[in-house]
């Protein structure tokens, strides 16, 4: 397939912003405060730095990983590209497409939940819900260094027998639907709600409400978060509070950025056991080991139990 295929991001990054624009003027003119003006500029600095990045990392990182491993676990014997599990590597029909795409959600669900419960992780994608608003801003903030170790996630797809264009291709569909999420202008789906990740569905997924955290972590559909036990539906009895619990208070893009990698590192320093300090960085976010501060399962529990 054509190369430009694999850079569906930055063909639709424009419209992303357009999308801002109007809702940014329609809630603006219905005098709805889901946007500020501070908040929508440090969202905007991401979304144009992940604009830049996508094109550098998909060429140098992504594409080179994914044909590393395509090559390496699907050999060429004569003239036919073979699995080394011994079966033909897939090609374009269009049944292949939707394994593609079910893997695709499969993987980015595990992806999803790990950044949340891993906490090098999580200080990486805590830029995505360090905003206090929930909108199409919100859409395009997301932390750059989650860029640089996505395709370790999704490589095995490629050495499976999938084209590495096709895994580009369906893990670009995926961005194009999550970013269609952020918006509180779509109620519930009725029957849709039942498998896709929809809209409501996203909204308790930014919230930080003690109920809602850590749930909701699916990409189109939301039979991952069913099958284990990460779904939670909408309240509209539960008033949301979007946004992160250890906010990093500021809207420089720098602090943001850096905000969660710095209080990581202070938590590292006064460890004082090799255990303490890689829970610290491995362990949930959180966590510590006299339960001054607690995971997002220990305060589910005590609200549990109150």
């Amino acid at each position: 397939m054509q190369s430009e295929y694999l850079y569906i991001l930055i063909w639709v990054g424009p419209f992303f912003f357009l999308f801002i624009i109007l809702e940014f003027l329609i809630t603006n003119y219905h005098h709805l405060k889901i946007y500020k003006w501070k908040d929508l500029m440090a969202s905007g600095t991401f979304g144009i730095g992940t604009i830049l990045l996508t094109p550098l990392i998909k060429a140098f990182i992504t594409t080179s990983l994914f044909y590393l491993a395509y090559d390496m676990f699907n050999p060429i014997n004569d003239g036919i590209r073979q699995n080394i599990l011994g079966y033909s590597s897939f090609g374009w029909e269009w049944y292949i497409w939707i394994f593609c795409m079910l893997i695709d959600d499969f993987v980015y669900y595990w992806f999803h939940r790990l950044n949340h419960t891993v906490r090098v992780l999580w200080a990486a994608h805590i830029v995505h819900h360090s905003s206090q608003h929930f909108n199409f801003g919100t859409g395009v903030r997301n932390g750059w260094f989650t860029l640089f170790y996505k395709p370790l996630f999704y490589m095995w797809i490629a050495a499976l027998g999938f084209r590495p264009e096709m895994v580009l291709i369906c893990m670009g569909i995926e961005s194009l639907w999550q970013f269609q999420l952020h918006t509180q202008f779509i109620s519930k789906l009725g029957i849709f709600d039942k498998f896709i990740n929809s809209h409501t569905m996203h909204q308790v997924h930014h919230a930080k409400n003690v109920e809602y955290l850590d749930k909701n972590h699916g990409g189109i559909l939301n039979l991952f978060d069913r099958l284990f036990g990460t779904w939670k539906e909408f309240d509209h009895e539960i008033a949301i509070e979007y946004g992160v619990v250890h906010d990093p208070k500021s809207y420089n893009p720098w602090d943001i950025l850096m905000h969660e990698y710095k209080c990581m590192f202070n938590d590292v320093k006064r460890s004082k056991n090799i255990y303490q300090a890689m829970m610290y960085i491995f362990g949930e976010p959180g966590w510590s080991p006299d339960k001054s501060t607690l995971t997002v399962k220990e305060q589910q529990r005590l609200l549990l139990n109150s």
